[in-house]
Order: structure tokens, then sequence, then C-alpha cells
């Protein structure tokens, strides 16, 4: 982010001061940030003819104080019946958390004050994406469930080279950063970004988010990045693990962060097209993932840990993901980057079998960041650098063919090696792959990697107990 934008971001968030007498969270004041901002750079960009007669910008900042609460609660209602599709669902679950006419006002005057004529459309994108990205860093937010590291995603898309003829799903959008990045990356690669194209983007973007906030904030980064229409929104607000995701058209690229965990209550999904049902988020996803790709589409999927070496339904899930995918590549993350410390993750890089040069897993490349020499207890060593080197590794094949694969062999690092389907099936399709240095004094007495193995081991045997208790709650066949 450039250093201005960031400057604007911290004034921009400085203002939530004036809600803290008003015992507003950080995430409760992005949310009703968002509301207001939408009005004020409506005007900015010169869309707010869009908006409804007395829903414009202009209907806070003249309205006298003794009626400004109530002016903004119409305001607010009105805008979720608004004739243009992506405003009503921006706004159909908005209401305001602000008590206090005098801090609605501070708030007004102080975006109206605000220097946005300085900031580019694009800015204003990246402006907002800062926003996201500070309430999520934001401890007592708990909105990190829904954000991805932007270095993370930005590379993930630079790899995956999104295109205009991409139909692009993200079936968990959280503040639809993935979407953002693809967009950003045609736009920036596309020789026919154009007008005719944006008309059409409802049928290159499409993504679900099932909390409604959430959901809203999704919206307004679409619209602040200009890939959202007015007519067609192919951001749905739903669960996908309900017939909102099977109704999902089938994409040729798939970029997500699923939730992880286990579904509420312990209830297995409302679907009844997934091979393995279970309460298990993460496995029932990429189950989603795998049926809702076209053939010789591709997807690259951020799983925990467990997803790799859970017995049972996991099992099963990764065999059927070998067999109908070719599961390329994985890159293994530092720990700490999502929810707790304690949690690793990995990204999975597949592309569907498309029944001619694609049959599924014949060997699959592992790029670590976690191991010796990425600092491996510390998510900081995610940076721009170490993924940048990730790419160079990767290639410039996002289904890495044999052209790829070979320029991969010439150039092996520490950081990559490659396990062949017998090897793994060898393992009994455990993913768990590491990849082997030679041992050191330092390494054979390192109690870390200890913690690591018995943590490794606890999260096995939490494993089996849940797939016992789904067996229990299922009952006999």
């Amino acid at each position: 982010m450039r250093a201005e934008t960031r400057d604007s971001v911290n004034k921009v968030w400085a203002l939530c001061n004036a809600l803290k007498d008003d015992g507003v969270t950080f995430h409760q004041y992005l949310v009703e940030l968002s509301y207001l901002l939408f009005l004020k750079l409506a005007a900015e960009l010169k869309v707010e003819h869009k908006l409804p007669q007395g829903c414009r910008w202009t209907a806070l900042t003249e309205c006298p104080e003794n009626i400004l609460l109530e002016r903004y609660g119409g305001l607010l209602r009105s805008l979720a019946t608004s004739d243009s599709e992506v405003v009503s669902r921006i706004f159909s679950q908005s209401r305001t958390s602000i008590k206090k006419a005098k801090t609605l006002r501070v708030l007004v005057q102080s975006i109206d004050r605000f220097a946005w004529y300085e900031i580019s459309r694009e800015g204003l994108g990246d402006l907002y994406e800062g926003l996201l990205e500070k309430n999520a860093n934001e401890k007592r937010s708990g909105a990190g469930q829904y954000f991805t590291p932007r270095l993370l995603i930005d590379s993930i898309v630079r790899v995956m080279k999104p295109s205009l003829g991409d139909v692009i799903q993200d079936p968990a959008a959280g503040t639809a950063g993935f979407l953002v990045s693809a967009g950003n990356y045609i736009r920036a690669n596309s020789d026919t970004w154009s007008d005719v194209a944006e008309k059409e983007l409802s049928a290159i973007f499409h993504g679900v988010e099932h909390v409604d906030d959430t959901y809203s904030l999704a919206l307004m980064n679409l619209f602040l990045h200009g890939l959202v229409n007015d007519d067609a929104v192919g951001l749905v607000y739903g669960d996908t693990l309900s017939s909102a995701g099977k109704d999902l058209p089938p994409a040729t690229l798939i970029l997500s962060n699923p939730p992880f965990g286990t579904k509420r209550g312990g209830g297995l999904p409302d679907r009844d097209d997934l091979p393995f049902p279970t309460s298990n988020k993460q496995l029932c996803f990429v189950q989603h993932i795998i049926s809702a790709l076209a053939p010789g589409g591709r997807a690259a999927i951020v799983v925990p840990d467990n997803v790799l070496y859970e017995e049972t339904v996991g099992l099963n899930v990764r065999r059927y993901m070998m067999d109908s995918c070719d599961l390329h590549t994985m890159l293994r993350l530092p720990p700490g980057l999502f929810y707790a410390a304690s949690v690793k993750t990995h990204v999975l890089f597949i592309t569907k079998n498309d029944g001619d040069s694609f049959q599924g897993t014949k060997e699959l490349w592992l790029y670590d960041l976690r191991g010796k020499g990425h600092g491996r207890s510390k998510s900081e060593s995610l940076t721009e650098e170490t993924l940048r080197a990730f790419e160079h590794a990767y290639g410039h094949d996002p289904n890495v063919g044999r052209e790829a694969r070979r320029t991969r062999r010439e150039s092996l690092s520490d950081s990559y090696q490659v396990f062949s389907r017998a090897e793994i099936r060898e393992r009994g399709d455990n993913l768990a792959l590491s990849i082997e240095v030679e041992p050191t004094a330092e390494s054979q007495e390192d109690p870390e990697e200890a913690l690591l193995l018995l943590e490794k081991s606890l999260e096995r045997s939490m494993s089996a107990l849940r797939e016992l208790s789904d067996m229990v709650r299922r009952g006999p066949a």
C-alpha cells in the first residue's frame, strides 16, 4: 500500500474515536463508516443520481442536528428498497449503532472535510481495503477470520493469472479480497477491459457470504473497485453449504480461504451433492470447490493443516481430490496468519480433470515457507520477498503442465520438493509432507519441533473423535 494511502487510512480510522463513547466496536464502526462513505463517495464519483431522492450526501450535511438520527435511520431504510440492485443489497440489513446525534454530526462533518479530490477511484478502493485490513488487525474486532492477508491474496492471484475469459468464484467471500485482487489483476493485464466488460461483471465474478455485515462490506469493496454493476450482482448472501452454493455457475477459477472449524451444532451441511457429508466445514468446502470447477478449471484453496492428515472423511476427500484433480502444488505457510498463532495452513493448487491432458494427480510439489530459513514460528516471515520467490519457483503456467514441471526440476531449492503419487499412496494418502533437510545438532534437539509433533498427534485424535461423533449422530445406515 502506498504511503499516502496508508496515511489516509489512519486519518479515516481515527474518526472512530468519535464513536468510543457510544460503545461501538471496531467492526461496527467499519460497517457504520461504510454506509457514510458510500454516500459521500457516490457524490465524489458523480454516481449519486443512482440513489433515491432524499438519500444523498446532502441529506445529512444539510440536516439539523435535532432530527439527524431520525433522518439517517429513514435514509438507510429507503436505500434498502432502492431500484439499484447493488445499492439495495448493500443496505438490505443496514442499521445504525450510533446513539447520539452529536456523534453522527462529528462523523458527517469530518468525512465531508476530507480531501477526497486528491484520491483517484483506484485509490479509493485501496483506501477501503486498508480500512478492512485495519479492522481485521484489531484484536477486539473479531473480524480477522474474514480477512486474508493482502500479500498472500495478491501472490496467489499472480500465479493463477485470472483473465476476462474466466468465471471466477469465491464460495467464502468474506470482504471480497480475492475477487477484488483478481479484478485488479485483469484490469492491469488485459487490453480489452472496457465498458462492455464492466457491464458483464456479474458473469465474471461470483461468490457467497453468509454474514450480513460482512456481505455489505464485500459489496462496498467491489463497488469501490468498479467490479459490480447496478443491475446484477454475482455476490450472493447465503450459505455455500446450502442451495446458495449448489446454484452457483461452474467456475473456471476458484480462489478461496474457507472457514475453519465445524458446522454450528455439529450438524451436516444442507447439501445433497457432496460425496462425503461431514460437519467439518473446511472438508465440505474442499468438496464444493472440486464439484464447482468446470472441466480444466483451476483453484487455489487455503486450508488448515488438519485437512492434510485427518482420517476417515478427510482421507476420502483427499483421495477424491487427487483422483478428480491434479493437485500439483502445495504452499506451506508460516503459522499464525489466521486465528491463533497455533493454527497452521497450506494453500492447495489444483486443476480439475478435463478428460484430456489432466487425469488426476501424478506428482505434488511442496514449497515450504515454514521450514528452516523461513522463520518457522513467525508469521512475520510472510513477506513480499518470500512470496515473490515462491511465484518465481511456481512458474508461468497456472496449471503447471509438463514444460512447467521440467523447468521446476531445473531450479530445485531447499524450499521446493516433489513427491510422486506413488510416494503419497505409500504414506496412506497423508499429505502432511515436509522437506527433508540434513539433521543438525540444533534440529535434533529442537523443542519446537517436538511440540509441533505433539500438536499434530493431538489434532489427529480430535479428528477421530469428531468423525466418531458424526457417526453416532447419523445413527445406523
